[in-house]
Order: structure tokens, then C-alpha cells, then sequence
């Protein structure tokens, strides 16, 4: 009896010396995800106005803020290093003007450079986790919630998108691995991101 008793005192001992992190599950991997910097950084679009390649001019996020009558533009020739012709001469109508006036602030409204907040991350389930020691890939998927009528026009939140981070076990924890000299098997936050699939 004694034994049974000692055994269970060293168990609850045990498990309270363990932290929440100690054991990556998907409650943590969630929430290791959701809170990270890279995951709730805004994405933010640049509008460029002015003289524009037309390449740039006919790619598809321009082709949405045409249709939707937020700019036009003007043939012009090509300023020299811009290539390929035509060039175009893009501005804001006033329909545009009265749609980005309230996403950015005063003073940028001058410049040909806009950048527009125009959506957030919102992660929808972690789906896997393969752990090898103490590292570990986190499969999961994510969608784009728009923050404002553009970003409503160029983002999606229909589709979901899967990615793949790294994780670390460290001393004090599981922990989402950062970028740094030395290689690795894994993908940072950030890279998980930006190769983002999209997800069946």
C-alpha cells in the first residue's frame, strides 16, 4: 500500500514539473501558430500608381481593381529600363480615391506607393504533426480573412491553403523554429507561409 502511495506521489510530482510546452500537441501547436508575429503580420497590398510595365499593369490584382473601377489608365511611352511595352499611366478614380482614402493614412496618400492592409491569417485546424527527437513538422491549413472592401475584391476566404512549419523541442519547451545560419530539414514560420498550397 505504502509503495502505491509513494508511486502516485512521484507521478503527480512528476507531472507537475512539466510544463504545458513540454508536449507538443495540436492544442499547442495551435496556439504557438495563431500568436506567432508571422501569422498575425497583416498582409498588406501596394498600390502602384503612375507610370507602370505592362506587365505589371495586366497582372491579376490590377486586373480586379480595373473591373471593380478603382483605377484607370493611359498608354504612355516607356521610360527607359521599363520594359515590356506599352507602359501605362495609372491613377485612382474617384471611386478608387473614396475606397483607399480611408485604409491608409494622410500623409501616404500623396505618394505613388500605397500599401494597403488588405487582409489577416486565420488558421483553420492543424492536420498532422511527425516528430523525429526533438524536431517536429506541423502540417496545417489557413485562409484569408479580408480586413477591408479591397482586400474582399483581391482575397478569398473560400480557399484554404496548407503549409508545413518546423518546431524545435528546447529546454523550456516546444517553440515554432526561426530562421538562422546553420541548415535544417524544416521550413520556418514564415517560408511556411509564403510556399503555402492550396489545400484540397
Amino acid at each position: 500500500m505504502r509503495k502505491k502511495t509513494l508511486l502516485s506521489l512521484i507521478a503527480v510530482l512528476f507531472l507537475l514539473s512539466c510544463s504545458p510546452r513540454d508536449f507538443l500537441t495540436r492544442r499547442l501547436a495551435t496556439d504557438l501558430i495563431s500568436t506567432s508575429d508571422a501569422f498575425k503580420t497583416p498582409q498588406k497590398f501596394v498600390l502602384q500608381t503612375g507610370i507602370l510595365s505592362n506587365k505589371d499593369y495586366v497582372s491579376p490584382e490590377y486586373l480586379v481593381l480595373q473591373r471593380r473601377g478603382w483605377i484607370s489608365a493611359s498608354t504612355v511611352p516607356c521610360s527607359p529600363g521599363l520594359a515590356p511595352p506599352p507602359c501605362w499611366d495609372v491613377l485612382l478614380t474617384p471611386a478608387g480615391v473614396d475606397t483607399v482614402r480611408a485604409l491608409i493614412p494622410a500623409e501616404a496618400a500623396t505618394k505613388p506607393s500605397l500599401p494597403i492592409p488588405v487582409a489577416r491569417r486565420e488558421l483553420v485546424a492543424v492536420t498532422g504533426i511527425s516528430k523525429q527527437g526533438s524536431v517536429a513538422d506541423v502540417d496545417f491549413t489557413w485562409r484569408w480573412i479580408s480586413l477591408n472592401e479591397v482586400g474582399a475584391a483581391l482575397y478569398s476566404s473560400d480557399l484554404l491553403y496548407s503549409s508545413t512549419v518546423e518546431f524545435r523541442d528546447y529546454d523550456d519547451g516546444w517553440r515554432i523554429a526561426v530562421a538562422h545560419s546553420a541548415p535544417r530539414l524544416g521550413q520556418t514560420l514564415d517560408d511556411a507561409l509564403k510556399n503555402a498550397d492550396p489545400a484540397p
